[in-house]
């Protein structure tokens, strides 16, 4: 069994990964606290939801693909809109500004989603179910939980080279060490924000559409993996990609095996984690001094 809460707590760290890196570059590029970043997860979700509500006779790849392909356009999207209409006028606004402003567009997209596809709960098991299991020593295992860990890691891989090996990842790492500098040596702040905000939805619809093949789309349903993410990014630190792996591994794996053994730790147990990290490394374990 413990080998199966561990598997689950990797599954779990997937969503944790895909949803806390949208966080980080958004919160790590532009400097914005988006509160509403739950609300893009769930864009993900309701339409991947739908998607493959429309596709049961699909092959499961052709599903699959369709169904990402969808959520995350529509998340990246919503991402575009929300930045040239009013995550632009925040940039230099004060961080009890950023909150109310990100809190009201979290309501907004909510109602939106809501006047869209309706109050009930989505239920896209499809894949799921026809993906059936495997047998890992011994134990059975589903075959899509595996395909979710993957689809974290390929993203993970994706966004480290993009980060590291591109012209747009230097860019986008110059403005997060130093705004003012990258500024004043020519680099377009402007489309880039656009870019990081973009990046930082499209990541957070990924999550959301991964997820609903276990889990019903259901109003309120970004609110969990908002605060997670939060606990994550506290824990690896701003910016960082391993911190967001790590930290993604340590929550996971933390409430997977509070769950099985303490559920009622759950919580207290990982803001505990984070306070800890908070004092003894402000920055987090991998953030920039």
């Amino acid at each position: 069994m413990v080998l199966i809460y561990a598997l689950n707590g990797l599954y779990f760290s997937a969503f944790l990964f895909l949803t806390s890196l949208g966080l980080s570059i958004i919160l790590g590029v532009m400097g914005i606290l988006n509160l509403a970043h739950g609300s893009l997860y769930a864009i993900g979700g309701f339409v991947g939801a739908f998607l493959i509500g429309m596709m049961t006779q699909s092959p499961v790849p052709v599903m699959l693909f369709v169904a990402v392909l969808g959520a995350v356009a529509a998340a990246g999207a919503v991402g575009f809109i929300l930045e040239i209409t009013l995550i632009k006028h925040m940039y230099r606004r004060a961080l009890e500004y950023q909150l109310l402003i990100t809190f009201g567009i979290l309501m907004l997209i909510e109602d939106s989603i809501k006047l869209v596809f309706g109050g009930e709960s989505r239920y896209a098991s499809a894949p799921f179910d026809a993906m059936g299991s495997v047998d890992i020593m011994g134990h059975t295992y589903s075959t899509y939980f595996l395909l979710v860990m993957a689809a974290a890691l390929a993203a993970g891989i994706l966004i480290w080279w993009v980060m590291t090996k591109t012209r747009l990842g230097i860019m986008l790492r110059a403005i997060e060490m130093d705004r003012e500098m990258a500024q004043a040596m020519g680099i377009p702040m402007r489309s880039l924000t656009i870019v990081a905000f973009v990046m930082g939805s499209a990541f957070a619809g990924l999550a959301g559409v991964l997820v609903v093949p276990t889990t019903p789309a259901v109003m309120g349903m970004g609110m969990d993996p908002l605060i997670m993410a939060f606990i994550v990014v506290v824990i690896g630190g701003l910016g960082s990609l391993r911190g967001a792996l790590l930290g993604s591994i340590i929550v996971g794996l933390t409430r997977s095996f509070t769950v099985a053994y303490f559920a009622e730790l759950e919580m207290p147990l990982l803001f505990l984690i984070a306070v800890v990290i908070l004092i003894i490394r402000p920055e987090g374990l991998f953030g920039q001094k």
